[in-house]
């Protein structure tokens, strides 16, 4: 069994990472911290624990020196430090904090007011989509767990940037997200009376996740992306859908996928025939064989079969991306709908998933989750 713990347990992120290990078959839970409620036995602060563990939030110092695998759940700037003490003691560390999601540092101080504290980790670090970058992952000991939004987004728009067709400087990301998304801390925008009944979007055009988003998408199309995007708090607890406007390439008007994937058995029964393609209408059954062959080997990425759509309820408490391929009313432009739970796929699942990776155990191991029916 691996040992691992987690540096910020109490927290929403933290406290769904605990969840999840407890159950994992390869691993022991063995160490946990919070600055909040060092001291303090984890059941008593979230009752769904009772008998369930006994550990008790210890120091961060504690975490590192017993365990070989360390999670960081922590606000922004707190995970530098860590990570380095990590790396002397030759432990891995999985941030899912921003400190290591982007490469530039102009960029963090930018969007995060304060400067690299380490600089030379960066170059060691590696960004934690499995999709994209599984083999560096296998091999390094700090992994920058991507954001709940950008990580919907991204997968969401793999297949059509990384075959360089759309439009990289006309993206539109409109994104919706429950609320465990803002975290355990309360705020007025956060409270019961403000939230329900209420649906509003937040931070538009300044959010943080903005250049994660246009730089991860950017190494994907390998050239710069820039993309619109405005995020909404919905008044459920969990989940992220991300609707994906696009525009396309001249070469998408002709494209044509080559391949012999069968696709007659995914076509859903309420999807619109077009019996004639024109010029200057896109093929979405070829854009979709483009998706599925792109993910026919990803364990929690799935492509729903043409003319269904992705849902928030069909992902939740999973680690699987739903996406969905959809025309304009014109025919001339790709929506893409990708849904995560933000807290699983967005954040713990994701990480664990990371994990295994490193470890060289099943990646899929601990995660074979199915969303409720109801």
């Amino acid at each position: 069994m691996f040992k691992v713990g987690i540096i910020g347990a109490t927290g929403y992120v933290g406290c769904e990472l605990l969840r999840i290990l407890i159950n994992h078959p390869s691993v022991e839970v063995v160490a946990i911290s919070s600055i909040s409620f060092e001291g303090e036995e984890f059941s008593s602060i979230y009752k769904s624990f009772y008998k369930m563990t006994d550990l008790i939030c210890e120091n961060k110092s504690d975490v590192i020196e017993k365990c070989e695998v360390i999670f960081t759940a922590l606000p922004h700037g707190l995970s530098e430090d860590i990570a380095n003490e990590c790396l002397a003691a030759n432990k891995i560390c999985i941030d899912l904090g921003a400190d290591f999601r982007l490469t530039s540092e102009d960029e963090y101080k930018k969007w995060y007011g304060k400067e690299f504290s380490h600089k030379e980790l960066h170059s060691k670090s590696i960004y934690g989509l499995p999709e994209l970058n599984r083999d560096k992952i296998k091999t390094c000991k700090i992994i920058a767990n991507p954001g709940c939004y950008p990580t919907s987004i991204e997968l969401g728009l793999l297949p059509l940037l990384k075959n360089s067709l759309i439009d990289g400087k006309n993206i539109i990301c409109d994104s919706k997200s429950g609320v465990t998304g803002a975290g355990r801390g309360l705020s007025q925008k956060t409270h019961a009376a403000q939230l329900n009944g209420d649906f509003a979007p937040y931070a538009v055009g300044s959010h943080r996740h903005i250049p994660e988003i246009e730089e991860i998408l950017g190494t994907i199309a390998n050239e710069k992306i820039n993309v619109t995007f405005t995020p909404h708090l919905l008044p459920i607890n969990r989940g992220i859908i991300s609707t994906i406007y696009t525009t396309p390439k001249k070469e998408l008007m002709s494209y044509k996928f080559n391949s012999n994937i069968d696709i007659s058995q995914k076509i859903s029964s309420d999807k619109i025939t077009y019996k004639e393609i024109k010029s200057d209408e896109i093929d979405l059954e070829e854009i979709y064989k483009l998706y599925c062959e792109t993910y026919k080997n990803e364990p929690f990425t799935h492509v729903l079969p043409i003319g269904e759509t992705a849902s928030i309820k069909n992902v939740a408490f999973t680690n699987n991306c739903h996406i969905s391929l959809h025309l304009n009313h014109r025919c001339d432009g790709i929506i893409v709908v990708s849904a995560i739970d933000n807290m699983i796929k967005g954040a713990a699942g994701q990480a664990i998933q990371n994990m295994n990776i490193i470890l060289g155990i099943n990646e899929t191991e601990g995660l074979n989750f199915i969303a409720p029916a109801f």
